[in-house]
């Protein structure tokens, strides 16, 4: 800004955006000065360089001000977990659907947890139906990201919406 820039001609736009022409960098600071405001250099890629007349001050705050709108408007994904049981019943079942769909509608992944205590470990092929019957249930909002998978005492599948 004002005397940092490097070029001989620059583009000015005025302190109302008419656009003024090429001109050199000695008269777009003349003008700026007379203004009372600053003379900004918007895009240096160009050539020439595109400078502008505004208040500095005010244009870092308007950036600012955007910057924090569109962070505002991200949406992170997290991951939900669902930790269930291999004999689990048809409403405690039910009510872990809902919560999933909730989740997956919000834009959310699911990590869905089948927890084995004791001799439930001997009969893993009761999870692999319980997991098995959680992927068709949720094929429609669901897509499944990790096959249903093995860790220690648990088996895990990962779910992310369509």
């Amino acid at each position: 800004m004002n005397r940092d820039i490097e070029s001989v001609n620059i583009r000015l736009v005025d302190e109302d955006g008419e656009m003024i022409g090429v001109v050199p960098l000695a008269e777009g600071l003349n003008r700026a000065d007379e203004a009372g405001l600053d003379l900004v250099e918007v895009s240096p890629n160009a050539d020439p360089p595109v400078c502008k007349i505004l208040d500095y001050g005010k244009f870092k705050y308007i950036a600012q001000k955007k910057a924090n709108e569109t962070r505002k408007k991200q949406k992170t994904i997290d991951v939900k977990e669902i930790k269930m049981r291999p004999n689990i019943d048809n409403h405690d079942y039910d009510v872990k659907m809902r919560a999933m769909e909730k989740f997956l509608d919000e834009g959310d992944k699911v990590k869905v947890t089948l927890r084995f205590r004791g001799r439930e470990m001997a009969h893993q092929e009761l999870g692999r139906k319980v997991l098995e019957r959680v992927r068709v249930d949720l094929d429609g909002p669901a897509k499944v990201e990790q096959m249903p998978l093995m860790e220690g005492r648990q088996m895990i599948m990962i779910l992310s919406p369509k």
